[in-house]
């Protein structure tokens, strides 16, 4: 449902940050300055057949508007600690089966060292950096637009850091 009261603040707040008048607005969409208060204000919302002109305007999109600004969470798929733990332990279990030697192994190494900036053997040898890791990896699907319930985070993670951490990320995400 949408919130008229958000959306003309929304569209206050955009305006403004334009440097525009209700007059101004009201005269690029040709209608008039009242029409832009009663939105503002809550009374009202745009007409379907300016939503589109009013966001090119705002330089902003329709939905941006509509949501008043509030970001709307569309998740692609749900996640667990326990996955990218096992997805972790995968690099491990891939060093002990090809041999630390083996050249494919090498070659994933290499790409984690240098696109990540560490060394990534030591950050798994280490229980701490290994949640670390963990933790970085869930907050990574998290960002593009995977679900985790708050509750596994709490029960996934053995440091109380790691934990803090993930649930003020997903929270900032729109996940309760």
């Amino acid at each position: 449902m949408i919130d008229t009261i958000l959306v003309g603040k929304q569209i206050a707040s955009l305006r403004k940050a334009k440097g525009l008048t209700q007059n101004q607005l009201g005269e690029r969409l040709n209608i008039s300055f009242q029409a832009v208060s009663k939105w503002e204000r809550g009374e009202a919302l745009p007409d379907i057949s300016i939503l589109v002109d009013l966001a090119n305007i705002l330089e902003t999109t329709t939905d941006h508007i509509l949501n008043g600004g509030q970001r709307i969470t569309q998740y692609s798929r749900k996640i667990s600690v326990a996955q990218m733990r096992e997805g972790i332990e995968c690099f491990v279990k891939i060093g002990e089966l090809l041999g630390k030697d083996n050249l494919f192994y090498l070659g994933a190494m290499e790409g984690i060292n240098n696109k990540m900036n560490i060394e990534f053997e030591k950050y798994l040898s280490d229980p701490y950096t290994k949640e670390a890791m963990i933790a970085e990896a869930t907050v990574q699907n998290i960002s593009s637009g995977a679900y985790i319930d708050l509750s596994d985070i709490q029960k996934g993670f053995e440091d109380p850091h790691w934990v803090s951490v993930v649930t003020s990320y997903a929270q900032k995400h729109n996940i309760k």
